[in-house]
């Protein structure tokens, strides 16, 4: 795996925080000579470094990034003060920002400090994680054991790589709920010109952009890395650093569905809030990598999932899926796209997606079975070539 100061796709994976005021004219590092370099990060990552934390900090990128880069340090870098470890990571970051992006940053910093400066949560206790009573018993204890035997306890597969499960308590589900309707509120009061969640969607909210960010990087990191890393290993489960966490809505005078797509994340959480609705169900057509996202699915991928309110679905980001028509009522779904910056690096360098994608793997199979018939052939040619030769031999020994 090659990784380099080439190493973060920075329009993907910049998680914005409020400050960047704790960095400052730290562009470049200087060495013991007074030469600026740029900053390098190592090939392989120090296996048996635990990482600092980087949460107290408000910086331009979300903690985990931090702390998953820290293993990538040079050791010379590794060993010094955190202080200096963030200055020489924020150089490697910043170096491939270009100008239009850091513009867009601004604006977003900028967007999302006026909400906060204006805005005034109803429920603060849900901002912060509770896990007693936010989660359901036997979601907590499985990810408190910790085991893969705990996991699968809890969880059931009704289709290859999609993972349902009790998650959310009702009552966490429905003071989520509030405060949603509560930001709505505001929103139109105030005239507020909203950020929706994606572009497929016209109604629901960016809860990051409301004060939401740390307790998401919190849900992510203790209660969804766990299980990614154990269930979704080969698609950048293992290395989730940051996210982007909204709410859809969807009802007759919402978005009434969603169409076929994919989602911008390696690991995608969807559970349902609620409240009372018919139709909606997600309908799921097999993991496909961008070359064969349009390819046909077989019967054997094709699932239709019914949404329960605490209901959580897991599923990996290249699952094609969409959302059936709701025809009665409101229903609301809170989505996190989990994401990994160094398997999206390693996948601009990666060519075969046979471990994941059926196409490919069916491709590499046909490929394969073509190259064993060719060489039958080519060894059966040669025999006969060969037979005559060995025939005249045989004969001429015989007189």
């Amino acid at each position: 795996m090659l990784l380099n100061n080439d190493f973060i796709d920075h329009k993907k994976s910049s998680t914005i925080k409020n400050d960047d005021s704790n960095i400052k004219d730290n562009t470049t590092i200087e060495d013991s000579s007074s030469n600026k370099v740029k900053g390098r990060l190592m090939q392989n990552p120090n296996k048996n470094h635990k990482s600092e934390s980087y949460d107290d900090l408000k910086l331009d990128f979300s903690a985990e990034l931090f702390s998953s880069l820290e293993n990538y340090l040079p050791k010379d870098i590794l060993n010094t003060s955190r202080d200096n470890k963030v200055k020489y990571m924020y150089t490697i970051l910043h170096d491939y920002l270009p100008p239009e992006t850091q513009y867009r940053d601004q604006k977003q910093r900028e967007y999302k400090q006026m909400i906060l400066s204006n805005y005034k949560p109803r429920y603060r206790e849900i901002y912060v994680i509770d896990p007693t009573t936010f989660f359901v018993p036997t979601f907590l204890k499985a990810i408190n054991d910790n085991t893969k035997e705990s996991f699968k306890s809890i969880m059931c597969e009704p289709a290859p790589g999609i993972f349902t499960f009790e998650m959310f308590q009702p009552l966490f589900c429905e003071l989520l709920l509030s405060e949603v309707e509560h930001f709505e509120k505001w929103v139109n009061t105030t005239n507020f010109q909203v950020i929706r969640p994606t572009t497929m969607n016209k109604f629901g909210v960016v809860l990051d952009d409301f004060g939401f960010q740390t307790m998401f990087d919190k849900l992510m990191e203790g209660f969804i890395c766990p299980l990614s890393k154990v269930l979704f290993a080969k698609v950048g489960g293992s290395t989730l650093d940051f996210h982007h966490g909204f709410v859809v809505e969807y009802g007759i005078d919402k978005d009434v569905d969603l169409g076929f797509h994919v989602d911008d994340s390696e690991v995608t959480l969807n559970v349902c809030l609620g409240k009372q609705f018919s139709g909606g169900e997600l309908f799921f057509r097999g993991i496909r990598c961008e070359k064969h996202m349009h390819t046909k699915s077989h019967p054997e991928e094709n699932f239709d999932y019914f949404h329960i309110p605490g209901q959580a679905v897991l599923h990996h980001g290249r699952h094609r899926h969409g959302a059936r028509a709701t025809t009665w009522g409101h229903r609301v779904n809170l989505i996190l796209w989990c994401k990994s910056s160094i398997f999206r690096e390693i996948m601009k360098y990666k060519k075969d997606f046979s471990s994941w994608c059926r196409e490919c793997y069916e491709e590499k199979r046909t490929k394969l079975l073509l190259d064993e018939t060719q060489l039958e052939l080519s060894m059966e040619e040669e025999e006969t070539m060969v037979q005559p030769t060995l025939n005249k031999w045989k004969w001429g020994l015989k007189k």
